[in-house]
Protein backbone atom coordinates (compact mmCIF):
# COMPACT_ATOMS: atom_id res chain seq x y z
CA UNK A 1 0.00 0.00 0.00
CA UNK A 2 1.04 3.59 -0.58
CA UNK A 3 0.58 6.21 2.07
CA UNK A 4 1.30 9.78 1.03
CA UNK A 5 0.19 13.15 2.40
CA UNK A 6 -1.64 15.96 0.76
CA UNK A 7 0.99 17.59 -1.41
CA UNK A 8 2.53 20.58 0.31
CA UNK A 9 2.67 23.63 -1.90
CA UNK A 10 6.32 24.17 -2.80
CA UNK A 11 8.00 27.51 -2.95
CA UNK A 12 8.28 28.97 -6.44
CA UNK A 13 10.13 26.48 -8.60
CA UNK A 14 13.58 27.64 -9.52
CA UNK A 15 14.17 28.42 -13.17
CA UNK A 16 17.79 27.98 -14.11
CA UNK A 17 19.66 29.05 -17.22
CA UNK A 18 22.63 27.70 -19.09
CA UNK A 19 25.31 29.30 -16.93
CA UNK A 20 24.30 27.90 -13.55
CA UNK A 21 23.15 24.61 -15.01
CA UNK A 22 26.58 23.93 -16.43
CA UNK A 23 27.71 23.43 -12.85
CA UNK A 24 24.57 21.74 -11.59
CA UNK A 25 24.35 19.18 -14.36
CA UNK A 26 27.76 17.86 -13.41
CA UNK A 27 26.27 16.53 -10.17
CA UNK A 28 26.38 12.71 -9.97
CA UNK A 29 22.65 12.21 -9.36
CA UNK A 30 22.26 8.80 -10.91
CA UNK A 31 20.54 9.34 -14.25
CA UNK A 32 22.08 8.07 -17.45
CA UNK A 33 23.74 10.54 -19.75
CA UNK A 34 22.36 8.76 -22.80
CA UNK A 35 19.25 10.05 -24.56
CA UNK A 36 17.63 7.09 -26.25
CA UNK A 37 14.38 9.03 -26.72
CA UNK A 38 14.25 12.78 -26.20
CA UNK A 39 10.52 12.67 -25.42
CA UNK A 40 10.38 9.49 -23.32
CA UNK A 41 11.56 8.38 -19.92
CA UNK A 42 14.07 5.74 -21.03
CA UNK A 43 17.49 7.32 -21.50
CA UNK A 44 16.44 10.72 -20.18
CA UNK A 45 18.14 12.78 -17.46
CA UNK A 46 16.02 12.91 -14.31
CA UNK A 47 15.10 16.24 -12.73
CA UNK A 48 16.10 17.03 -9.15
CA UNK A 49 13.72 19.54 -7.56
CA UNK A 50 15.73 22.06 -5.49
CA UNK A 51 12.55 22.83 -3.50
CA UNK A 52 11.53 19.24 -2.80
CA UNK A 53 9.67 18.13 0.32
CA UNK A 54 12.87 16.33 1.35
CA UNK A 55 14.92 19.53 1.28
CA UNK A 56 12.02 21.33 2.94
CA UNK A 57 12.21 18.84 5.81
CA UNK A 58 15.95 19.45 6.15
CA UNK A 59 15.36 23.12 6.94
CA UNK A 60 13.94 22.31 10.39
CA UNK A 61 16.54 19.65 11.25
CA UNK A 62 20.03 19.77 12.72
CA UNK A 63 23.07 17.52 12.95
CA UNK A 64 22.94 14.02 11.49
CA UNK A 65 19.20 14.28 10.75
CA UNK A 66 19.75 17.37 8.60
CA UNK A 67 22.71 15.77 6.81
CA UNK A 68 20.61 12.68 6.07
CA UNK A 69 17.76 14.74 4.63
CA UNK A 70 20.14 16.82 2.51
CA UNK A 71 21.81 13.67 1.23
CA UNK A 72 18.45 12.15 0.28
CA UNK A 73 17.41 15.47 -1.26
CA UNK A 74 20.48 15.41 -3.51
CA UNK A 75 19.07 12.38 -5.39
CA UNK A 76 16.04 12.73 -7.69
CA UNK A 77 12.72 11.60 -6.20
CA UNK A 78 9.23 11.98 -7.62
CA UNK A 79 7.06 15.01 -6.92
CA UNK A 80 3.59 14.10 -5.59
CA UNK A 81 0.36 15.94 -6.39
CA UNK A 82 -2.52 14.84 -4.20
CA UNK A 83 -5.18 17.55 -3.94
CA UNK A 84 -6.35 21.00 -5.00
CA UNK A 85 -8.62 22.40 -7.64
CA UNK A 86 -7.92 21.84 -11.35
CA UNK A 87 -6.42 25.34 -11.53
CA UNK A 88 -4.29 24.75 -8.45
CA UNK A 89 -2.85 21.45 -9.65
CA UNK A 90 -2.22 22.97 -13.08
CA UNK A 91 -0.18 25.76 -11.51
CA UNK A 92 1.71 23.40 -9.19
CA UNK A 93 2.56 20.98 -12.00
CA UNK A 94 3.55 23.84 -14.28
CA UNK A 95 6.07 25.10 -11.70
CA UNK A 96 7.90 21.79 -11.61
CA UNK A 97 7.69 21.06 -15.33
CA UNK A 98 8.82 24.57 -16.28
CA UNK A 99 11.86 24.29 -14.02
CA UNK A 100 12.66 20.82 -15.33
CA UNK A 101 12.35 21.97 -18.94
CA UNK A 102 14.72 24.89 -18.25
CA UNK A 103 17.21 22.37 -16.88
CA UNK A 104 16.72 19.98 -19.80
CA UNK A 105 15.64 17.23 -17.41
CA UNK A 106 12.78 14.76 -17.02
CA UNK A 107 10.42 15.40 -14.09
CA UNK A 108 8.69 12.41 -12.49
CA UNK A 109 5.22 13.41 -11.27
CA UNK A 110 2.87 11.29 -9.19
CA UNK A 111 -0.87 11.84 -9.70
CA UNK A 112 -2.56 10.64 -6.50
CA UNK A 113 -6.11 11.94 -6.19
CA UNK A 114 -8.53 9.14 -7.11
CA UNK A 115 -11.88 9.21 -5.34
CA UNK A 116 -11.70 7.09 -2.19
CA UNK A 117 -7.99 6.47 -2.65
CA UNK A 118 -6.37 3.91 -0.36
CA UNK A 119 -9.89 2.86 0.71
CA UNK A 120 -9.88 5.65 3.34
CA UNK A 121 -6.90 4.24 5.22
CA UNK A 122 -3.67 6.07 6.10
CA UNK A 123 -3.73 8.16 2.92
CA UNK A 124 -7.47 8.78 2.78
CA UNK A 125 -8.62 11.58 0.53
CA UNK A 126 -8.96 12.21 -3.16
CA UNK A 127 -11.44 13.83 -5.50
CA UNK A 128 -15.13 13.74 -4.59
CA UNK A 129 -16.34 11.90 -7.69
CA UNK A 130 -15.53 10.99 -11.28
CA UNK A 131 -16.37 14.43 -12.65
CA UNK A 132 -14.15 16.14 -10.10
CA UNK A 133 -11.32 13.69 -10.77
CA UNK A 134 -11.39 14.00 -14.56
CA UNK A 135 -11.38 17.80 -14.25
CA UNK A 136 -8.40 17.56 -11.89
CA UNK A 137 -6.56 15.30 -14.34
CA UNK A 138 -7.27 17.74 -17.16
CA UNK A 139 -5.72 20.50 -15.05
CA UNK A 140 -2.72 18.27 -14.32
CA UNK A 141 -2.26 17.57 -18.04
CA UNK A 142 -2.57 21.27 -18.87
CA UNK A 143 0.24 21.96 -16.39
CA UNK A 144 2.51 19.65 -18.39
CA UNK A 145 1.54 21.00 -21.81
CA UNK A 146 4.00 20.17 -24.57
CA UNK A 147 7.01 19.65 -22.25
CA UNK A 148 8.54 16.26 -21.34
CA UNK A 149 7.21 14.69 -18.14
CA UNK A 150 6.67 11.22 -16.72
CA UNK A 151 3.44 10.58 -14.83
CA UNK A 152 3.14 7.80 -12.27
CA UNK A 153 -0.63 7.38 -12.33
CA UNK A 154 -2.28 6.60 -9.01
CA UNK A 155 -0.26 4.25 -6.79
CA UNK A 156 -2.66 1.61 -5.43
CA UNK A 157 -5.15 2.67 -8.09
CA UNK A 158 -5.40 -0.84 -9.51
CA UNK A 159 -4.33 -2.68 -6.38
CA UNK A 160 -7.16 -1.36 -4.20
CA UNK A 161 -10.46 -0.95 -6.07
CA UNK A 162 -13.63 -0.40 -4.04
CA UNK A 163 -16.20 -3.23 -4.23
CA UNK A 164 -14.04 -5.26 -6.60
CA UNK A 165 -14.52 -8.89 -7.56
CA UNK A 166 -11.41 -10.73 -8.75
CA UNK A 167 -11.12 -13.07 -11.72
CA UNK A 168 -11.55 -15.91 -9.23
CA UNK A 169 -14.87 -14.49 -8.03
CA UNK A 170 -13.57 -13.22 -4.70
CA UNK A 171 -15.00 -9.95 -3.38
CA UNK A 172 -12.09 -7.92 -2.04
CA UNK A 173 -11.90 -6.29 1.38
CA UNK A 174 -12.39 -2.66 0.33
CA UNK A 175 -16.17 -2.23 0.55
CA UNK A 176 -16.95 1.36 1.60
CA UNK A 177 -20.61 2.03 2.25
CA UNK A 178 -20.27 5.55 0.80
CA UNK A 179 -19.77 4.26 -2.75
CA UNK A 180 -22.45 2.32 -4.70
CA UNK A 181 -21.21 -1.26 -4.90
CA UNK A 182 -22.72 -1.80 -8.34
CA UNK A 183 -20.77 1.04 -10.02
CA UNK A 184 -17.61 1.56 -7.93
CA UNK A 185 -15.28 -0.69 -9.93
CA UNK A 186 -16.54 0.53 -13.30
CA UNK A 187 -16.09 4.13 -12.14
CA UNK A 188 -12.47 3.44 -11.20
CA UNK A 189 -11.75 2.24 -14.74
CA UNK A 190 -13.51 5.27 -16.25
CA UNK A 191 -11.31 7.52 -14.13
CA UNK A 192 -8.05 5.79 -15.03
CA UNK A 193 -8.86 5.51 -18.73
CA UNK A 194 -9.62 9.21 -18.86
CA UNK A 195 -6.26 9.94 -17.26
CA UNK A 196 -4.38 7.64 -19.64
CA UNK A 197 -5.95 9.39 -22.61
CA UNK A 198 -5.41 12.88 -21.19
CA UNK A 199 -1.71 12.29 -20.67
CA UNK A 200 -1.41 10.21 -23.84
CA UNK A 201 -2.66 13.16 -25.88
CA UNK A 202 0.30 15.26 -24.78
CA UNK A 203 3.21 15.30 -27.25
CA UNK A 204 6.05 14.59 -24.81
CA UNK A 205 4.50 12.99 -21.70
CA UNK A 206 4.80 9.37 -20.58
CA UNK A 207 2.28 7.68 -18.28
CA UNK A 208 2.56 4.45 -16.27
CA UNK A 209 -0.26 2.56 -14.50
CA UNK A 210 -0.18 0.76 -11.14
CA UNK A 211 1.14 -2.80 -11.49
CA UNK A 212 1.22 -3.43 -7.70
CA UNK A 213 4.21 -5.59 -6.64
CA UNK A 214 5.69 -9.04 -6.80
CA UNK A 215 4.25 -9.76 -3.34
CA UNK A 216 0.73 -8.55 -4.09
CA UNK A 217 -1.64 -9.46 -6.93
CA UNK A 218 -0.97 -12.54 -9.00
CA UNK A 219 0.18 -12.05 -12.58
CA UNK A 220 -3.11 -12.86 -14.27
CA UNK A 221 -5.16 -10.66 -11.95
CA UNK A 222 -3.04 -7.52 -12.34
CA UNK A 223 -2.72 -8.11 -16.10
CA UNK A 224 -6.52 -8.07 -16.38
CA UNK A 225 -6.76 -4.87 -14.35
CA UNK A 226 -3.98 -3.18 -16.34
CA UNK A 227 -5.72 -3.92 -19.63
CA UNK A 228 -9.03 -2.61 -18.29
CA UNK A 229 -7.18 0.47 -17.03
CA UNK A 230 -5.80 1.29 -20.47
CA UNK A 231 -2.22 0.02 -20.32
CA UNK A 232 -2.20 -0.70 -24.04
CA UNK A 233 -2.55 3.06 -24.64
CA UNK A 234 -0.10 3.99 -21.87
CA UNK A 235 3.68 3.73 -21.80
CA UNK A 236 3.52 0.83 -19.38
CA UNK A 237 3.11 0.15 -15.68
CA UNK A 238 5.04 0.73 -12.44
CA UNK A 239 5.94 -1.74 -9.69
CA UNK A 240 6.83 -1.71 -6.01
CA UNK A 241 5.67 1.86 -5.32
CA UNK A 242 6.29 2.59 -1.62
CA UNK A 243 7.23 -1.05 -1.10
CA UNK A 244 10.33 -3.07 -0.31
CA UNK A 245 10.41 -6.01 -2.74
CA UNK A 246 13.75 -6.90 -4.32
CA UNK A 247 14.48 -5.25 -7.66
CA UNK A 248 15.40 -8.63 -9.13
CA UNK A 249 11.99 -10.03 -8.21
CA UNK A 250 10.25 -6.96 -9.63
CA UNK A 251 12.04 -7.47 -12.95
CA UNK A 252 10.90 -11.10 -13.02
CA UNK A 253 7.33 -10.28 -12.00
CA UNK A 254 7.06 -7.35 -14.42
CA UNK A 255 8.35 -9.53 -17.26
CA UNK A 256 5.72 -12.15 -16.46
CA UNK A 257 3.00 -9.48 -16.41
CA UNK A 258 4.19 -8.18 -19.77
CA UNK A 259 4.19 -11.74 -21.13
CA UNK A 260 0.71 -12.38 -19.76
CA UNK A 261 -0.58 -9.21 -21.43
CA UNK A 262 0.96 -10.35 -24.72
CA UNK A 263 -0.63 -13.79 -24.33
CA UNK A 264 -4.17 -12.61 -23.58
CA UNK A 265 -4.14 -9.93 -26.26
CA UNK A 266 -2.32 -11.75 -29.07
CA UNK A 267 -2.64 -15.50 -28.48
CA UNK A 268 -5.65 -16.49 -26.37
CA UNK A 269 -7.98 -13.58 -25.56
CA UNK A 270 -9.14 -13.74 -21.97
CA UNK A 271 -6.79 -16.59 -21.06
CA UNK A 272 -5.59 -15.02 -17.81
CA UNK A 273 -5.79 -18.34 -15.99
CA UNK A 274 -3.04 -19.70 -18.25
CA UNK A 275 -0.58 -17.06 -17.05
CA UNK A 276 2.02 -18.47 -14.69
CA UNK A 277 2.40 -16.49 -11.50
CA UNK A 278 4.39 -16.14 -8.29
CA UNK A 279 2.00 -18.14 -6.11
CA UNK A 280 2.68 -21.47 -7.84
CA UNK A 281 5.81 -21.79 -9.93
CA UNK A 282 5.41 -25.14 -11.65
CA UNK A 283 5.94 -25.54 -15.39
CA UNK A 284 7.54 -27.69 -18.08
CA UNK A 285 11.05 -27.06 -16.74
CA UNK A 286 10.08 -28.44 -13.33
CA UNK A 287 7.96 -31.32 -14.60
CA UNK A 288 4.96 -29.27 -13.42
CA UNK A 289 6.03 -29.43 -9.80
CA UNK A 290 5.78 -26.12 -8.01
CA UNK A 291 5.51 -24.14 -4.80
CA UNK A 292 4.62 -20.58 -3.83
CA UNK A 293 7.54 -18.21 -4.31
CA UNK A 294 9.09 -16.51 -1.30
CA UNK A 295 9.61 -12.72 -1.22
CA UNK A 296 12.54 -13.11 1.19
CA UNK A 297 15.17 -14.00 -1.38
CA UNK A 298 16.05 -13.01 -4.93
CA UNK A 299 14.43 -15.02 -7.72
CA UNK A 300 16.52 -16.62 -10.46
CA UNK A 301 16.08 -19.37 -13.01
CA UNK A 302 18.82 -21.49 -11.42
CA UNK A 303 18.07 -20.98 -7.71
CA UNK A 304 18.58 -24.13 -5.64
CA UNK A 305 15.69 -23.17 -3.38
CA UNK A 306 12.45 -24.13 -5.18
CA UNK A 307 10.72 -21.13 -3.60
CA UNK A 308 13.15 -18.79 -5.40
CA UNK A 309 13.32 -20.61 -8.73
CA UNK A 310 11.66 -19.01 -11.77
CA UNK A 311 12.39 -21.69 -14.36
CA UNK A 312 8.97 -23.31 -14.16
CA UNK A 313 7.04 -20.12 -14.84
CA UNK A 314 9.60 -18.96 -17.40
CA UNK A 315 9.12 -22.19 -19.33
CA UNK A 316 5.32 -21.85 -19.16
CA UNK A 317 5.49 -18.53 -20.96
CA UNK A 318 7.96 -19.87 -23.51
CA UNK A 319 5.47 -22.66 -24.21
CA UNK A 320 2.31 -20.58 -24.54
CA UNK A 321 3.79 -17.54 -26.28
CA UNK A 322 5.74 -19.25 -29.02
CA UNK A 323 7.06 -16.49 -31.29
CA UNK A 324 5.00 -13.74 -29.64
CA UNK A 325 7.15 -11.31 -27.68
CA UNK A 326 6.21 -9.27 -24.64
CA UNK A 327 6.27 -5.54 -25.36
CA UNK A 328 4.63 -3.75 -22.40
CA UNK A 329 7.30 -1.80 -20.55
CA UNK A 330 7.51 -0.98 -16.84
CA UNK A 331 9.42 0.98 -14.20
CA UNK A 332 10.41 -0.07 -10.67
CA UNK A 333 10.46 1.94 -7.45
CA UNK A 334 13.84 1.24 -5.83
CA UNK A 335 13.66 3.94 -3.16
CA UNK A 336 13.63 1.60 -0.12
CA UNK A 337 14.26 -1.95 -1.33
CA UNK A 338 18.03 -2.25 -1.05
CA UNK A 339 17.89 -5.17 1.41
CA UNK A 340 14.44 -6.41 0.47
CA UNK A 341 11.27 -6.80 2.53
CA UNK A 342 11.00 -7.04 6.30
CA UNK A 343 10.83 -10.65 7.50
CA UNK A 344 8.69 -9.80 10.50
CA UNK A 345 8.78 -11.86 13.71
CA UNK A 346 6.07 -14.50 13.52
CA UNK A 347 3.27 -14.00 16.03
CA UNK A 348 4.73 -10.82 17.47
CA UNK A 349 1.87 -8.50 16.48
CA UNK A 350 -1.83 -8.99 15.70
CA UNK A 351 -1.15 -7.49 12.24
CA UNK A 352 2.28 -7.32 10.66
CA UNK A 353 1.71 -4.37 8.32
CA UNK A 354 5.03 -5.18 6.70
CA UNK A 355 4.48 -2.35 4.20
CA UNK A 356 4.23 0.25 6.98
CA UNK A 357 7.56 1.72 8.16
CA UNK A 358 9.29 -1.64 8.59
CA UNK A 359 12.50 -1.24 10.60
CA UNK A 360 16.05 -1.41 9.28
CA UNK A 361 15.40 -1.11 5.54
CA UNK A 362 17.86 0.51 3.12
CA UNK A 363 17.91 2.63 0.00
CA UNK A 364 17.97 0.63 -3.21
CA UNK A 365 19.43 1.21 -6.66
CA UNK A 366 19.81 4.90 -7.47
CA UNK A 367 17.34 6.38 -9.95
CA UNK A 368 18.49 5.49 -13.45
CA UNK A 369 16.87 5.53 -16.87
CA UNK A 370 19.45 3.25 -18.47
CA UNK A 371 18.70 -0.11 -16.84
CA UNK A 372 20.15 -2.57 -19.33
CA UNK A 373 16.85 -4.52 -19.17
CA UNK A 374 14.85 -4.10 -22.41
CA UNK A 375 11.40 -3.96 -20.78
CA UNK A 376 12.48 -1.81 -17.79
CA UNK A 377 12.41 1.87 -18.72
CA UNK A 378 13.79 3.12 -15.40
CA UNK A 379 14.55 2.54 -11.76
CA UNK A 380 12.86 5.44 -9.97
CA UNK A 381 12.45 6.74 -6.44
CA UNK A 382 8.66 7.05 -6.55
CA UNK A 383 8.15 6.97 -2.82
CA UNK A 384 10.07 9.85 -1.27
CA UNK A 385 12.56 8.04 1.02
CA UNK A 386 12.43 9.39 4.56
CA UNK A 387 8.72 10.20 4.50
CA UNK A 388 6.55 8.05 6.78
CA UNK A 389 4.03 5.45 5.61
CA UNK A 390 1.69 6.40 8.46
CA UNK A 391 1.12 5.78 12.15
CA UNK A 392 1.68 2.02 12.21
CA UNK A 393 0.03 0.22 15.15
CA UNK A 394 0.19 -3.36 13.72
CA UNK A 395 -3.19 -4.33 15.14
CA UNK A 396 -2.56 -2.87 18.59
CA UNK A 397 -4.33 0.10 20.15
CA UNK A 398 -1.39 2.44 19.57
CA UNK A 399 -0.20 5.11 19.75
CA UNK A 400 3.23 3.43 19.58
CA UNK A 401 4.51 1.35 16.69
CA UNK A 402 5.28 -1.91 18.54
CA UNK A 403 8.02 -2.82 16.05
CA UNK A 404 9.86 0.40 16.87
CA UNK A 405 8.73 1.39 20.35
CA UNK A 406 7.96 4.95 19.20
CA UNK A 407 5.02 6.77 17.65
CA UNK A 408 5.51 6.98 13.91
CA UNK A 409 4.88 10.29 12.14
CA UNK A 410 1.68 10.69 10.11
CA UNK A 411 1.73 9.58 6.49
CA UNK A 412 4.07 11.71 4.42
CA UNK A 413 5.70 13.50 7.35
CA UNK A 414 9.47 13.32 7.76
CA UNK A 415 10.62 10.29 9.75
CA UNK A 416 14.09 11.03 11.13
CA UNK A 417 14.75 7.50 12.40
CA UNK A 418 13.69 5.85 9.17
CA UNK A 419 15.75 8.27 7.06
CA UNK A 420 18.81 7.34 9.12
CA UNK A 421 18.14 3.63 8.58
CA UNK A 422 17.68 4.05 4.83
CA UNK A 423 21.06 5.76 4.56
CA UNK A 424 22.82 3.39 6.96
CA UNK A 425 21.57 0.20 5.29
CA UNK A 426 21.62 1.43 1.69
CA UNK A 427 22.49 -1.21 -0.90
CA UNK A 428 24.46 -0.16 -2.86
CA UNK A 429 26.04 1.99 -0.16
CA UNK A 430 25.60 5.75 -0.37
CA UNK A 431 28.44 8.11 0.55
CA UNK A 432 27.84 11.13 2.78
CA UNK A 433 28.02 14.56 1.19
CA UNK A 434 31.64 15.66 1.46
CA UNK A 435 31.44 19.45 1.17
CA UNK A 436 29.76 22.08 3.33
CA UNK A 437 28.37 25.58 2.79
CA UNK A 438 27.63 28.26 5.40
CA UNK A 439 25.15 30.98 4.36
CA UNK A 440 24.69 34.00 6.63
CA UNK A 441 22.27 36.66 5.37
CA UNK A 442 21.73 40.13 6.86
CA UNK A 443 19.42 42.95 5.76
CA UNK A 444 21.18 45.35 3.41
CA UNK A 445 19.24 48.30 1.93
CA UNK A 446 16.56 46.97 -0.43
CA UNK A 447 17.82 43.43 -0.09
CA UNK A 448 20.37 41.46 1.88
CA UNK A 449 24.04 40.65 2.08
CA UNK A 450 24.97 36.97 2.10
CA UNK A 451 28.26 35.83 3.54
CA UNK A 452 29.06 32.51 1.94
CA UNK A 453 31.70 30.17 3.32
CA UNK A 454 32.57 26.91 1.63
CA UNK A 455 34.61 24.01 2.92
CA UNK A 456 36.91 24.32 -0.07
CA UNK A 457 37.45 26.56 -3.08
CA UNK A 458 35.41 25.96 -6.20
CA UNK A 459 32.41 26.96 -8.27
CA UNK A 460 29.31 27.09 -6.09
CA UNK A 461 25.88 26.73 -7.74
CA UNK A 462 22.45 27.30 -6.20
CA UNK A 463 18.94 28.54 -6.96
CA UNK A 464 16.98 31.40 -5.46
CA UNK A 465 13.32 30.72 -4.80
CA UNK A 466 11.96 33.93 -6.30
CA UNK A 467 13.10 37.06 -8.13
CA UNK A 468 16.20 37.80 -6.04
CA UNK A 469 19.02 39.37 -8.04
CA UNK A 470 22.71 39.52 -7.18
CA UNK A 471 23.82 43.17 -7.62
CA UNK A 472 27.49 42.64 -6.97
CA UNK A 473 30.00 40.44 -5.22
CA UNK A 474 32.62 42.19 -3.09
CA UNK A 475 34.43 38.89 -2.70
CA UNK A 476 34.52 36.32 -5.43
CA UNK A 477 32.78 36.59 -8.79
CA UNK A 478 29.35 35.49 -9.89
CA UNK A 479 27.07 34.88 -12.83
CA UNK A 480 23.27 34.69 -12.68
CA UNK A 481 20.80 33.34 -15.21
CA UNK A 482 17.21 33.47 -14.00
CA UNK A 483 17.05 32.07 -10.48
CA UNK A 484 20.30 30.17 -10.95
CA UNK A 485 23.55 31.56 -9.60
CA UNK A 486 27.15 30.39 -9.78
CA UNK A 487 29.77 31.89 -7.51
CA UNK A 488 33.52 31.47 -7.62
CA UNK A 489 34.32 30.72 -3.99
CA UNK A 490 37.94 31.19 -2.91
CA UNK A 491 39.70 29.54 0.02
CA UNK A 492 40.16 32.17 2.73
CA UNK A 493 41.79 32.00 6.18
CA UNK A 494 39.80 31.60 9.40
CA UNK A 495 36.13 32.50 9.26
CA UNK A 496 36.47 34.94 6.39
CA UNK A 497 33.68 34.41 3.83
CA UNK A 498 34.58 32.70 0.59
CA UNK A 499 32.26 35.13 -1.16
CA UNK A 500 30.14 38.14 -0.14
CA UNK A 501 27.04 38.73 -2.24
CA UNK A 502 24.79 41.78 -2.26
CA UNK A 503 21.30 40.77 -3.34
CA UNK A 504 18.06 42.64 -3.98
CA UNK A 505 14.81 41.06 -2.89
CA UNK A 506 13.63 39.17 0.16
CA UNK A 507 16.23 37.31 2.26
CA UNK A 508 16.53 33.82 0.90
CA UNK A 509 18.26 30.62 1.94
CA UNK A 510 18.84 28.19 -0.91
CA UNK A 511 17.91 24.64 0.10
CA UNK A 512 20.67 22.88 -1.80
CA UNK A 513 24.13 23.89 -3.02
CA UNK A 514 26.51 22.23 -5.47
CA UNK A 515 30.28 22.79 -5.29
CA UNK A 516 31.98 21.84 -8.54
CA UNK A 517 28.96 19.63 -9.28
CA UNK A 518 28.88 17.88 -5.88
CA UNK A 519 25.89 18.39 -3.61
CA UNK A 520 26.84 19.83 -0.21
CA UNK A 521 25.41 19.99 3.27
CA UNK A 522 24.60 23.48 4.46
Amino acid sequence: MTHEPTHRRRRAAALGGAVVLAAVLAAPIGASAAHADDSGLAGSELYLNPWSTTLEAAQSLTGQARADAQLLGSIPSADWFTSGSPAEVQAAVDEVVTAAAAAGRMPVLVAYNLPFRDCAQYSAGGALDTAAYTAWIDGFAAGIGDRPATVILEPDGLGIIPHYTTLDGVTEWCQPAEIPAETAAADRYVQLNHAVDAFGALPAASVYLDGTSSAWLNVGEISDRLIKGGVERADGFFLNASNYQFTTNSVVYGTWVSQCIAYVTQVTPGGFGDCGNQYWNGGPATDWQGVGMSPYGEWTADAADPALNTSGVDSRYALILGDVEASTHFVIDTSRNGIGPWQYPVGAFPEHEDWCNPPDRGLGVRPDTDTGVPLVDAYLWIKVPGESDGKCHRGTGGPLDPARGIEDPAAGQWFVEQARELVEFANPAVSPLDCHVMWDAEADGDGFAAKVRTSEAGNLAFFFSGDQTVRKATRGSFTQDGAGVTVTAAARPGNAPSALLHVTGEPDLPWIFWLDGRACTS
